[in-house]
């Protein structure tokens, strides 16, 4: 049987990008995101031979969700930086100036809004999953999404319409 180090060294040899990616997603910046999977990790560590082999990953991004959800309120902060986030992002999608706005325009969402929004579309969980893996009231779920699809149609000169025409079946998409 392997030992911790070298099933901890293993999954993030494995899994370490996705989750980087995923802690890009939830702070808004490269550096961020590394230092939300870091301190995943570390806080994981301890009790890594308790967690199921087939879990571990959606507990680190449960870990990171929640580190990130709190990080106006405890000392790890997470400092954001849309320079910084452009150049890094290169990987994550294609450069095309649609992409590229909505990129900086999550960048500039709040926090706590930016989280429920890539733990609903990136994520793919529903209101009542988001406010269990947080911790906090669905309502507080609905709310935070709704200022960030605000702000969002604010930030990118989206009307309702417009973005209900673009994914509309006659627009040649469907809706989900």
């Amino acid at each position: 049987m392997a030992s911790t180090e070298e099933e901890v060294a293993s999954f993030v040899a494995a899994r370490h990008r996705d989750l980087a990616r995923f802690g890009f997603m939830l702070a808004g910046d490269r550096a961020a995101g590394e230092d939300l999977v870091q301190e995943a990790l570390l806080r994981c560590l301890p009790a890594w031979e308790r967690l199921d082999p087939l879990g571990v990953e959606a507990y680190i991004r449960k870990v990171m969700a929640r580190l990130a959800w709190r990080a106006r309120r405890q000392p790890f902060n997470l400092h954001l930086s849309s320079d910084h986030a452009d150049q890094a992002t290169a990987d994550i999608a294609d450069a095309s100036a649609e992409l590229t706005d909505l990129r900086r325009a999550l960048t500039s969402l709040p926090p706590k809004q930016r989280v429920v929004l890539v733990l609903r579309y990136w994520q793919d969980l529903n209101e009542a999953e988001i406010a269990d893996l947080l911790g906090c009231r669905q309502g507080t779920v609905k709310s935070r999404a709704s200022r960030a699809y605000a702000q969002l149609r604010q930030d990118l000169g989206w009307t309702d319409d417009t973005a209900i025409a673009r994914n509309s079946p006659a627009a040649g998409r469907d809706v989900p």
